[in-house]
This record gives C-alpha cells, structure tokens and sequence, in this order.
C-alpha cells in the first residue's frame, strides 16, 4: 500500500465509532476490506473478527484491538442533563469542553461536556481536579422525557466528534488513532503478505478494558508466536522525559521489548530476534523500545495456554487517549512492509 491508500483506510477507520464491546462498526469496515485476502472470516462469541490465511503446522497470531475509549450513559438528572462514566481509560480534564455522539436508538445525537463555568467557580474550586462527578452532557433538552424522545437510554455509547486531518507533511490527526493504526497496520500487512505459514489475523474487542480479546481469541486459537500491532508514546514532544519514551515518530515502527515496569511485559529474546533480522535483512526503519509501564494485547496473549511468546509491534502516536492523537503515515508504511515480511519466516525456539 503506498501512502495515499494507507491514509484513505486510515481516515475510514479513524472516523467510525466503537467504544469497547460496540465495535460492530469497526468489525463490519474491516470485514470489507480483508475479505479478498484471506480464506475465512469469522467472529467468535466474544465479538473478536477472526481472519485465517491458511498455510502449513507453525500458526502466527496477528492482532489488533479494534475498541476505543469513550463514555456511556449512566442516568438523565431532573433537568435532563445527562451522566456518564467512562469506558478506558480518560485523563479528565481532556473532556472538559468537549464535543460529542450519542449513539442512540434513532440515530447520532450531538452534544458537549460541560461542567461549571470558570466565571463561576471560587479558588477552591479552580484548584481541585477535574471528577467525573463535575461534568455532565448537554444534549439541549430540558427533562429526561426530552433526551428518551431523542432515542438517548441508559448504557447508550457516547464518542468523541472529531475527524480525521493531515497536519504538516506526512503527520495526521484524529480520535481513535489507539487504535486504528494497529488495524490499519494489519489490513495492509494481510494485503501485502505472502507467506506459507498459517496466519490468524485477529481484530480485538475490549482492549481498552482489561485485554479481554485478546485473551479469549488467543487461548481458542493457541498459535505458536504472536504480533500486537497498537500505539507507542513517542519522547519527542515538549513535557515528555525521552527516558520515559525512548522513541521518536518518523523514525519508524517501534519493536517493544519490555515494558519492565510493576507487571509490564517482557518479549521473548528470540521474538526480538526475529523481528530485528527481519528489518534488517530488507532495509526497514525500525525502533526498539524498552519502557517501563503500559501493556498491550501481547501481555495477555503471553499468559495463555501455558506461554504463547508474543510482542508487540507498535506506531509512535502523540497524545494518546485523547481526540487529537496524531501519527506519522511513514511509520505506518513502514510498519506495514516489516509485519508483512516478518510471517514469511518464523523465529527459532
């Protein structure tokens, strides 16, 4: 895929809605897209979109996580302001003004997050962190009778309303980057493959909540190696310790070997490996990443049934778990060609 195609998937991905256990959108986009390119399509009870290339014994499990952070409804008050509670993990003053969709049952309905006016607050106020308890959504409607008219329920899911856009040179913005890179990654990797080993391409649900499956569609499958494709922070932006994130966008995908910290994951030597090689021997940008928090698909997969080895293969993107995340398309291309080429061998246990 050359850049303009990467972008255009990119784009389709990035604009659609899923929050975590609503990814039905995302799973119907990538059906689509795949389907000329691999022999079966399935989903499993869990919601996971599972892809099978089918080839020779040593099974390669590719996945992605297809959900993204959002809110969902949790009750109207008296005057129909509407409570949510969040659905992954949110930094809460990133919401505060934010525009949204309500995905409810007669269509998107707009609104915004509000909370109190600064004008109105007292210097206590000012100073106290941002709760969820503080902000609400303003639909326009003046009683709860108003926002069930508008087909708004109890458990209705709730995005971000951002599109996506291209920032100087080859840099894109919008929501859902985390994780919309890693599938476009694996679209484009599944596109361009050619390989004899089998390839289980698996499009995740509920990532953004505890893993869950990755978890459950890795111990179905019980492959013999297998590739997260996700999102990194990069140590390149003002405020950001380059010790914290040693890795730069433009410079392309990053391999991660450890995220060390507490209960973080640590990559197989031998994964490392053969990814690096990979790169290496056909001339592929690559980054090796070692931090010290964060985990990824990769980390439940690798406590499945008895240790299935597994890394994660990730793009650099800047304010994650926000609206605004912005990645290079160069390292997407690059990361595109490296998983691509890296199934067509396999590691040496």
């Amino acid at each position: 895929m050359n850049l303009t195609e990467i972008s255009a998937l990119l784009e389709k991905l990035s604009n659609a809605h899923g929050i975590s256990s609503r990814e039905f959108a995302i799973a119907k986009i990538i059906r689509d897209e795949v389907a000329p390119y691999v022999d079966e399509i399935t989903t499993d009870k869990m919601g996971n979109l599972v892809t099978v290339k089918k080839g020779d014994d040593f099974k390669i499990m590719l996945a992605a996580h297809m959900d993204e952070i959002g809110l969902m409804v949790q009750f109207v008050d008296e005057n129909g302001f509407i409570r949510f509670v969040a659905v992954g993990g949110w930094f809460n003053p990133v919401l505060v003004t934010q525009r949204v969709i309500l995905h409810g049952e007669k269509g998107p309905v707009y609104g915004v997050l509000g909370n109190k006016p600064p004008h109105v607050m007292t210097e206590e106020d000012k100073k106290k962190p941002i709760e969820f308890a503080d902000l609400f959504i303003d639909v326009g409607a003046a009683s709860p009778e108003e926002v069930e008219n508008l087909g708004i329920v109890v458990g209705t899911q709730v995005t971000m309303d951002r599109q996506y856009v291209h920032l100087a040179g080859t840099k894109v913005t919008g929501k859902a980057m985390d994780n919309r890179a890693g599938c476009a990654m694996l679209i484009g990797a599944l596109k361009e493959m050619k390989t004899t080993h089998t390839v289980y391409a698996v499009f995740t649900v509920q990532e953004e909540v505890g893993l869950k499956g990755a978890k459950t569609s890795s111990f179905s499958l019980n492959p013999d190696v297998a590739i997260a494709t996700d999102v990194t922070i990069p140590g390149d932006s003002p405020g950001v310790e380059r010790r914290k994130a040693p890795v730069f966008m433009g410079k392309g995908p990053v391999i991660g070997m450890a995220s060390a910290s507490g209960r973080g994951h640590l990559a197989d030597p031998r994964v490392v490996d053969w990814i690096v090689k990979t790169a290496k021997k056909n001339e592929l940008a690559y980054q090796i990443e070692v931090g010290d928090g964060g985990n990824t698909d990769a980390s439940a997969i690798n406590y499945e049934r008895g240790g299935i080895p597994s890394i994660p293969v990730s793009v650099p993107a800047r304010y994650i778990h926000s609206p605004v995340e912005v990645i290079d398309l160069k390292d997407l291309e690059a990361a595109i060609h490296l998983l691509a080429k890296v199934v067509e061998t396999k590691p040496k246990f």
